[in-house]
């Protein structure tokens, strides 16, 4: 399976939300990411049919998804950001429900629904009402929501949020074993979500794709450049200042490693070492010019 996106643009009056974008899927787990505003929702709209580009195309297989219709839309699994369900529904006839609008036979749609529940740990709350629900349980029920109909093309838009640690691993897991023949595109802020699942990143600032392909492809432009440093604890945040970017974590005793970005040593006794997921993003989003 491949999804082409072809000089796709988006404008809302004078904003371009996104610009001229050109990417190419197949199947796999796709990381997006990038900052409130840089238009990662709106690609993901397009995608789902929600919205209609301002120009350019997409095409599954060769063919325009526009023209194919519903035969495109019956391939598509979609978690939005805000999730909304009927609160007096319970979670089985929820999803007996939305089967029933994805055009899924109904011969196969309750077994289908308790597979789902189970798959997400909810197969004892299927008859609850989704009022009494927390909202990690109506994200759970989210996911399950957007895997009925057994989607060819997956996209999630923070789908983990919300979820406690305990269940993140079960997402992860969940996400990772249906990851075959499918395209899953997953949106989010949690960098250790990304950094377990996505075997390609998307880049996006300002409506345009900054850098797409595999993290230690991309990361490889900042090899040299991380650099760890043990400081008095009531000096680190004055040094982190002091660069384009810089983290902190306790090493007790009063001392702070502070990690930074420089293109040559930051002091005597810096360490050099290897860039990670985190370093990637502030490098991209965290602003500020400094060296």
């Amino acid at each position: 399976m491949e999804l082409q996106i072809c000089n796709l643009t988006k404008q809302y009056g004078k904003k371009t939300a996104v610009d001229q974008m050109n990417l190419t899927l197949t199947s796999g787990i796709y990381g997006l990411l990038g900052e409130n505003g840089a238009g990662k929702t709106t690609l993901m709209r397009l995608l789902c049919g929600i919205q209609k580009p301002s120009s350019g195309r997409i095409l599954l297989n060769g063919k325009d998804a526009c023209s194919m219709g519903e035969g495109y839309r019956r391939l598509l699994g979609y978690l939005p950001q805000q999730f909304g369900c009927y609160g007096d529904f319970s979670a089985l006839d929820f999803l007996l429900y939305l089967a029933a609008l994805k055009g899924v036979a109904k011969k196969h749609a309750e077994k289908q629904a308790e597979e789902l529940l189970e798959l997400v740990g909810l197969a004892d709350k299927r008859k609850s009402k989704i009022r009494t629900f927390s909202g990690g349980m109506k994200q759970r029920l989210g996911i399950a929501q957007a895997l009925l109909g057994n989607p060819r093309i997956l996209i999630l838009d923070e789908p983990t949020a919300g979820l406690d640690p305990r269940e993140r691993i079960r997402f992860r897991s969940l996400i990772g074993a249906c990851s075959r023949d499918r395209i899953i595109l997953l949106s989010t802020h949690i960098i250790s979500d990304v950094e377990c699942l996505a075997e390609k990143l998307i880049l996006m600032k300002a409506g345009k794709v900054l850098q797409f392909g595999k993290m230690e492809e991309i990361t490889a432009g900042m090899d040299g450049m991380i650099w760890e440093c043990i400081v008095p604890s009531e000096r680190a945040e004055e040094y982190a200042s002091g660069y384009r970017f810089g983290s902190v974590r306790n090493a007790g005793n009063d001392r702070t490693v502070v990690r930074v970005f420089s293109k040559r040593m930051p002091s005597v006794g810096a360490v050099q070492v290897k860039p990670d997921l985190e370093d990637l993003y502030l490098y991209y989003f965290g602003g500020g010019d400094r060296t």
